[in-house]
């Protein structure tokens, strides 16, 4: 890259362009892509377009701070790195390289279980990271307490409990890419071969009396679902619809967030995850309740484009925004972002 075409990128978007250029095809596709017809890949995005900032002015914001915590933790920014597989396909460095930048940003880090890096090399590149462990409680039940056990002993803060993955969506890109032979979804297929479509909510119980790391059920769009989980002692929900990856068709992630939040009502901490593209939308995201926003794509088209330095280089991008949306919205802390920031733009409609 020339220090021309690096001053190009001033944006998530041109991250994205930049490794729609680089990355191989099968690769791009297995990334960029969504379930089926890619409705809810599309809205994820297009929702937070819905959604409209209400600025306070004359607030005096001078001074302003992004820290929060996040599980009792402190965090520098309300801005997480979401579990995406395999991501030595974008960097050889992979999962080491978000890793290590999330530990120096201060932020949250989840590493996948269909990760190309191992939980013990997390730990030893980045072991005074904010490490969370995204897990999949599989049909051996053996292999599950095995991985909790690695990420106990590895110093990982919380385990991130997938839950809307009981079966593996129908994803036509990479379908098309098997039929190509290009071998991009072997270990795929692999780990889809490990799923339990009999789990229950009773397997969140049997999860919580194997370990005490505190568990975050992440899948959630519904608030009855919401309630199950709190009922069953959850540290945390994350509202996420697989990036659009599992069922195509279901709501956005930003506009699934306010009911669950209100069910909720403070009971345990909400994330959420999709769509997410700039600060605003950050914004946007805390102001309708959520603690913590998780990245997921964004942070591959940083790493593809320069490994760790990439990777930082989308974080300090998303925390710049979010700083600039907070100062013209009245707010010098996280804690004022409220909902009376944002309105759905139907409200005007109906004035």
């Amino acid at each position: 890259m020339t220090s021309e075409s690096k001053l190009q990128l001033v944006c998530l978007q041109d991250y994205e362009e930049h490794a729609s250029q680089v990355l191989p095809s099968f690769v791009l596709d297995f990334y960029r892509g969504g379930a089926d017809q890619e409705q809810t890949l599309q809205d994820n995005r297009e929702s937070f377009k819905r959604w409209r900032l209400m600025p306070r002015v004359l607030r005096g914001v001078e001074r302003r701070s992004m820290t929060t915590t996040a599980l009792g933790y402190p965090v520098s920014a309300p801005i997480a790195i979401a579990p995406t597989a395999m991501q030595k396909m974008a960097h050889e460095m992979g999962e080491l390289a978000t890793a290590k930048a999330a530990s120096d940003e201060g932020i949250v880090y989840v590493l996948s279980t269909v990760a190309t890096s191992t939980i013990e090399e997390v730990s030893t590149v980045a072991p005074e990271g904010n490490n969370w462990f995204q897990l999949y409680i599989y049909k051996d039940r053996q292999v599950t307490v095995d991985m909790v056990r690695r990420a106990e002993q590895a110093n990982f803060k919380a385990l991130v409990v997938t839950v809307d993955t009981v079966i593996l969506g129908r994803r036509l890109a990479t379908e098309r890419n098997e039929l190509s032979d290009s071998g991009s979804s072997t270990s795929n297929n692999f780990v889809a071969s490990l799923f339990d479509p009999s789990l229950t909510w009773k397997d969140i119980t049997w999860l919580k009396s194997i370990t005490k790391m505190p568990i975050v059920v992440k899948g959630i769009l519904r608030p009855d679902d919401a309630e199950l989980a709190v009922q069953h002692g959850v540290a945390a929900i994350a509202v996420s619809n697989h990036g659009g990856r599992q069922l195509d068709g279901v709501p956005a992630t930003i506009d699934a967030l306010p009911a669950i939040v209100k069910q909720v009502n403070g009971r345990c901490e909400v994330y959420v995850d999709g769509g997410i593209t700039q600060g605003t939308d950050v914004f946007k995201a805390l102001a309708l309740g959520a603690r913590m926003v998780f990245l997921g794509r964004p942070v591959l088209w940083g790493l593809a484009h320069s490994g760790e330095a990439g990777v930082v280089s989308i974080i300090r991008l998303l925390k710049k925004e979010l700083d600039l949306a907070m100062a013209l919205s009245g707010c010098s802390s996280v804690t004022d972002i409220d909902r009376s920031l944002v309105v759905h733009q139907s409200f005007f409609s109906n004035m």
